[in-house]
């Protein structure tokens, strides 16, 4: 991208600038540490130039938004045409009270939902579970039928909101919900919009909730994609999720490498079963967690575009242009919020979101500044709202495409980045002779992610305890009053009452057609057929999200950790 000689001229100047200028200043006045890197470990040089990026190929590595490889963005107006959809996480509680949440972000301007689920229904558990026991709407909120879906969305026109829902083992479930709810409204499956977690290979590598085990729960997810691609082609069956894996402590390219090596590992699953990439990649969807190192975060992102297209369209023949496009949600880092001094937790969270904008995200969750003490109360929850609004309104972040394009510092960290993520699939796929899907089941199995992880979730640490990584409010510029803002407590009679609509559903049911419903489950599984239509009938018949499970349960078995995962 530029003349060898002028580069000759670059090279010979900064030689001279830092022997005159650079280095008698250091001499002088030394520098703040001995060695500058990202929250990631990442060196970073003092000063970049176009020396840097001399190899940068506009056209080929580069180009224009909307066009291949995407790197500069995935659409060619970006936030000039619309912004991001602001998208804050919500859920706690019953169906009520959650649906009041809702209500709340929508009237204070909220664009999109996102639904957060309580462990109970995670698992796939009902509320009457005796393991449910205390757990029953407190980290998100509880969903047993098809009658708590009616509930959550009442009041909301689920044909004009997008909806995203953060859940994974029991993902189907839901999944067959939402749609019974819209048939039930009338609403065309075609037209319902949004999209479902259900990423269990993440979940075996990163989050840990599972119920049966991976080969399984990948045919499961599978099912959701073939579904998806025939009855609800504008719904993300798949939000393939980097989020989770960072905050278990990986760097920001294990991040990148382990999510794409998922996303492959799904597409070369849908392409076994006989589905055409084209069919059905134009609904992936991918999740991103945005920490505190701004220009990381974007390379990361513009890193991540570019492979994408180029691994779609090299190793799996892709033609369509919207199925090598990466689109992504981006949460900022629960990991980095702090309970000491809260209110810090706002700087962090603009900081984060304001990486996923200059990095092109196509929605945007922004933490609670007293997420780390508790669920977010409603004030924490409209300043992270307001946070995005601000960005979006007053900043000028969202005026130009790809704005950081361009640095010469940001140009080479996305090459950096590029290179050592490849060099991370290429390893996984030689894991699986080939097959990035067998390299990531083979890699689960042996352990593999855990311990790359684990490792530099321990060096992270240990620069924290040195107080090489600095995190203000906790290991300096500390005090000792206290801090803590008032929280939001989930009562416990929230449990009581879900377990009243819960015997209420079972009470009004039709006990007979409930268990030819499940027989029908119990027989796709059986016969390996696609569980889903089986799956919407169970639910509009009112089985329990537990009963339902169960028959996974018992048709696959449930999973235990192996000597590789401990």
């Amino acid at each position: 991208m530029y003349d060898e000689d002028d580069l000759d001229e670059i090279r010979a100047s900064r030689d001279e600038w830092e022997a005159e200028t650079r280095d008698p200043t250091i001499d002088r006045f030394g520098e703040r540490k001995e060695r500058f890197a990202t929250v990631s470990n990442h060196a970073v040089d003092d000063l970049y130039t176009p020396a840097d990026v001399a190899d940068i190929d506009y056209d080929e590595d580069l180009g224009f938004p909307g066009e291949f490889p995407y790197t500069r963005g995935p659409y060619a107006t970006m936030y000039r045409g619309r912004t991001w959809t602001m998208r804050q996480f919500a859920g706690f509680g019953t169906a009520q009270e959650t649906n009041e949440r809702f209500h709340y972000l929508i009237e204070h301007g909220q664009t999109g939902l996102s639904t957060a689920f309580d462990m109970p229904s995670l698992m796939g558990k009902d509320s009457d579970d005796p393991l449910s026991d205390g757990e029953v709407g407190k980290e998100g909120v509880a969903v047993d039928t098809l009658r708590d879906m009616e509930v959550l969305f009442d009041g909301i026109d689920i044909a004009d909101v997008t909806t995203s829902f953060t859940i994974n083992p029991s993902a189907p479930v839901i999944y067959a919900m939402y749609v019974a709810l819209a048939d039930q409204r009338g609403v065309p499956r075609e037209e319902i919009d949004g999209t479902l977690q259900n990423d269990m290979l993440k979940e075996f590598i990163a989050q840990k909730e599972w119920v049966i085990p991976p080969e399984p729960s990948l045919k499961l997810v599978t099912d959701t994609v073939e579904f998806a691609a025939q009855e609800t082609p504008k719904f993300s069956p798949i939000s393939i999720s980097g989020y989770h894996i960072r905050e278990a402590g990986s760097t920001a390219i294990q991040e990148l490498a382990f999510t794409l090596a998922d996303g492959f590992a799904y597409v070369e699953d849908a392409v076994d079963r006989g589905l055409a990439v084209d069919e059905f990649a134009p609904q992936l969807s991918f999740f991103f967690n945005s920490h505190n190192s701004i220009f990381e975060e974007v390379a990361k992102f513009r890193a991540g575009r570019r492979i994408y297209a180029r691994v779609m369209d090299e190793w799996y023949d892709a033609e369509r242009p919207e199925s090598k496009r990466l689109k992504f949600h981006t949460q900022t880092a629960g990991q980095s919020l702090t309970a000491q001094q809260p209110l810090n937790n706002i700087v962090r969270v603009t900081i984060q979101a304001l990486a996923g904008v200059l990095g092109g995200t196509q929605s945007l969750h922004t933490n609670s500044y007293d997420e780390a003490l508790a669920l977010p109360g409603e004030e924490a929850v409209r300043v992270a709202l307001r946070s995005q609004q601000i960005i979006a309104e007053e900043s000028g972040a969202a005026d130009v495409i790809d704005p950081l394009g361009g640095s010469f510092f940001v140009e080479s960290l996305t090459d950096e980045i590029e290179a050592e993520t490849m060099a991370y699939l290429e390893e996984i796929r030689e894991m699986g002779d080939g097959s990035v899907r067998d390299g990531v089941l083979e890699g689960i199995q042996q352990g593999y992610f855990h311990r790359e992880i684990q490792d530099a979730s321990y060096e992270y640490q240990e620069r924290v305890e040195d107080g090489e990584e600095v995190v203000v409010g906790v290991n300096k510029y500390t005090m000792d009053e206290d801090t803590r803002p008032d929280l939001l407590h989930v009562s416990e009679e929230v449990q009581e009452r879900q377990l009243t609509r819960l015997e209420e559903v079972k009470a009004e049911r039709d006990e007979a057609a409930v268990e030819e419903a499940l027989d029908a489950v119990r027989e796709a599984t059986e016969n390996e057929e696609n569980v889903m239509p089986a799956l919407v009938d169970a639910v509009k018949a009112y089985a329990t999200m537990g009963e339902i499970m169960q028959v996974f349960e018992t048709q696959y078995g449930q999973y235990r950790e192996t000597v590789g995962l401990v």
